[in-house]
């Protein structure tokens, strides 16, 4: 009798997981194709989903690092750069999808902070570029005056990083960091290496660009996001299923689409105040 219903439960189970999938046995090209991620690709970016999703595809089969991290991160962290609506691909610079301890992680690119400090429509001018040997004239750290001879370059070495806003406001921001200080930043706070190894100068870019931001700048809903969002940990899997309202250890490519929960902001609002 035991042996009949150990075979019943087997044939239970083996019916049960031809019909469903966990997020991770479907793998990110399962995933991608489940008619709930697509409708929620669709919901955040209509028309343009699907070309979204076919560069996520590009980029995942053409990063090995990618390849072994856990799709629904991936999926994630995907999901974020979609709501921003910036594009993931790494050679565009605006959003990175890294790699790090197994998991994927969304990475803003300096870009990506200029273009959305540009859709708040509080920015006059915004820039951040490399100081050489030979164009730092002096930088007073009290009085944020700086003077620079773009002219006077004396080599390709880069010694610093300047960036400055100007609001329409009339507030105006310049800040500059040595490279020395950029890299004390970089061994402090940095969990993985994946852009620093591929483009030092523009990681370094984007830490001045965003640490100036943060402090002084004027922030959307999109880049308040976008700054808690990057480089963080995927949160656990509860917080995850909350977020994009689907079911993350059972998922059914065949099932209808169901309308996601609408929890992601849509980053029109502008915060007026200058932190």
């Amino acid at each position: 009798m035991a042996t009949n219903n150990s075979l019943k439960n087997q044939l239970a189970n083996k019916q049960e997981g031809n019909q469903v999938g966990t997020a991770q046995s479907l793998g990110l090209k399962g995933l991608v194709n489940a008619p709930t991620m697509k409708g929620k690709f669709e919901e955040v970016l209509d028309k343009r989903a699907p070309q979204f999703l076919a560069s996520l595809l590009n980029l995942y089969n053409s990063e090995s690092g990618l390849q072994k991290a856990e799709p629904m991160s991936i999926i994630m962290s995907a999901l974020v750069a979609a709501t921003l609506d910036l594009p993931i691909d790494k050679n565009l610079g605006y959003a990175w999808i890294v790699p790090y301890s197994g998991k994927a992680q969304f990475q803003l690119g300096y870009k990506g902070y200029i273009q959305l400090a540009l859709r708040t429509g509080q920015y006059k001018a915004i820039n951040v570029i490399e100081v050489r040997e030979g164009e730092l004239v002096s930088w007073n750290r009290l009085t944020e005056e700086l003077e620079l001879n773009l002219d006077g370059a004396e080599s390709d070495k880069v010694i610093g990083y300047c960036g400055y806003f100007r609001l329409i406001n009339g507030f105006e921001k310049t800040v500059y960091w040595t490279k020395a200080e950029v890299e004390f930043h970089k061994n402090k706070f940095s969990k993985s290496n994946f852009g620093w190894g591929k483009d030092w100068d523009a990681m370094a870019k984007k830490t001045v660009l965003r640490n100036m931001l943060s402090k002084w700048g004027i922030l959307s809903i999109d880049m308040q996001k976008g700054i808690t969002e990057d480089g963080n940990e995927q949160k656990g899997r509860i917080d995850i299923t909350e977020d994009i309202g689907v079911n993350l250890d059972i998922i059914d490519p065949a099932e209808e689409p169901k309308k996601p929960s609408d929890t992601l902001p849509e980053g029109t609002a502008v915060q007026g105040s200058i932190v």
